[in-house]
């Protein structure tokens, strides 16, 4: 889902940018991010899952956040943002106060992210409504805190594949066509879906698309001061010797 979310952003070939991963949790989204070559941020609201994420040592910053209760971004900071299986949860009321209310916390969360977004961008939201009403309030929230797009259906004819992704455009983009669904056909009475092979840009194989793991100098040194800003102890101090190349010994 991360992959087609990225798909659905259609960000620039070959440019790097920088994204928010809206509830990150353990940063499984954030390890393809990485793959592909982006930068990233991620928000999420259990620490337990980003206590897992630091074990992991992902390459992303991480917040601890409600995001019912909005962003705190500088206006304009992401090139643009995902989110896998998280913002139907905003539709649970916790409590019988008015800014707990379902409305009130899609409101705060579309303004802020609106906010946090540059323009042009887009926003790719992955989530499972229970129905009809519940796409219709969040799109139409989502459209009172100025975004365009709307909803793309993968698999409508699948019990088990369908996905449903809301696609926001922000400024310019708002003039864009919201992307079209994949489409697939279950196999009579085997309860499992055929796809579609997913479509690849410019005919390269996302295994061919992959980041190349290059640990120089450099990118210890950026690994080491991660470690550093994250408080983690041990980390080795720097020197001449730090990333330099090893002879063979036979």
């Amino acid at each position: 889902m991360t992959y087609r979310a990225l798909e659905l952003l259609n960000l620039p070939e070959d440019e790097p940018a920088f994204l928010l991963d809206i509830g990150c949790g353990s940063g499984l989204s954030g390890e393809i991010l990485d793959e592909q070559g982006h930068h990233w941020v991620g928000v999420d609201v259990a620490p337990s899952m980003l206590e897992v994420a630091l074990e992991r040592e992902v390459e992303g910053d991480l917040f601890l956040q409600d995001i019912g209760q909005g962003f705190g971004f500088r206006a304009g900071s992401f090139d643009g943002a995902i989110s896998i299986s998280v913002i139907q949860w905003l539709l649970n009321a916790e409590t019988s106060h008015p800014t707990s209310s379902p409305p009130h916390r899609l409101t705060r969360f579309f303004t802020t992210l609106h906010s946090a977004l540059r323009n042009p961008s887009r926003a790719v939201l992955q989530f499972y409504p229970t129905s009809d009403d519940q796409i219709q309030l969040i799109t139409s929230i989502a459209q009172k805190a100025g975004f365009g797009g709307g909803v793309v259906v993968d698999y409508p004819n699948s019990k088990k594949a369908r996905k449903v992704f809301l696609c926001l455009f922000v400024g310019s983009g708002g003039a864009q066509q919201v992307p079209k669904g994949l489409e697939g056909e279950e196999e009579a009475g085997s309860g499992k879906a055929m796809f579609e092979a997913r479509r690849e840009r410019s005919g390269v194989k996302r295994s061919d698309k992959k980041r190349k793991s290059i640990k120089g100098k450099e990118w210890i040194l950026k690994k080491k001061e991660l470690y550093r800003k994250r408080g983690k102890e041990s980390v080795p101090n720097d020197s001449k010797f730090t990333g330099r190349k090893r002879k063979a010994v036979f």
